[in-house]
């Protein structure tokens, strides 16, 4: 997955918005104010791109053991959030499986009126 692919889907996302929280390299897609993906983009001008997701802690776990890729969150709850490796290994179509996990998540996470502000929203 290129970087535009990712930064494209995310955005795609129904409320998703991108953010710079925390420096200018460290690009954070949020839904209803919370994050669902953030990845470092001095990592991609590397060619050392990964993505932090946030994940169901019993499927992180499964995720881990069966993918090299997939590991405990950077700088994140190693419990709730990995850091997927984007170096060409993992099908795309599995890596927007995982973002659309993350969002689900989160997007689940936030109150019904939120929900259905966002749902409303276009």
């Amino acid at each position: 997955m290129n970087l535009e692919t990712f930064y494209e889907y995310c955005l795609s996302k129904k409320g998703a918005s991108e953010h710079f929280p925390f420096d200018e390299d460290t690009l954070v897609f949020k839904v209803g104010g919370k994050m669902f993906a953030l990845s470092s983009l001095s990592q991609w001008e590397k060619s050392e791109q990964s993505v932090n997701l946030k994940c169901d802690p019993d499927r992180a776990q499964e995720l881990r053991a069966e993918y090299d890729e997939i590991q405990p969150g950077f700088h994140m709850s190693k419990v709730h959030w990995n850091t997927i490796a984007l170096n060409g290994n993992l099908p795309v179509k599995f890596v927007k499986e995982l973002i659309d996990h993350s969002y689900d998540l989160v997007f689940k996470s936030l109150t019904k009126k939120i929900q259905n502000e966002i749902i409303d929203s276009r």
